[in-house]
């Protein structure tokens, strides 16, 4: 159960990582922010599903596409972001 709770946790945390970032890109209207905010949100639904699923450590591993996509979407805000400065 403190597995459950630590998933909830970090799921809660993330939810307002995303939250913060989507302030962000309201006020600055920069689209790394929404990016970021993005990222959190997956990876906060990532934890949702860890939490909540009762298959076997193994049979989970399809879950951590979200984790996949969310650092993706990272690694593509920061390549876009340099990109941009360059030009």
């Amino acid at each position: 159960y403190i597995s459950q709770f630590l998933h909830g946790a970090v799921m809660m945390a993330s939810l307002v990582a995303a939250l913060f970032f989507l302030k962000f890109r309201s006020k600055t209207g920069d689209s790394l922010f929404g990016f970021f905010a993005a990222a959190f949100a997956l990876l906060s639904v990532e934890r949702w599903f860890l939490m909540v699923s009762q298959a076997p450590i193994e049979a989970r591993s399809s879950i951590y596409i979200f984790r996949l996509v969310a650092f993706l979407l990272i690694i593509w805000a920061v390549v876009v972001k340099n990109g941009k400065k360059s030009t």
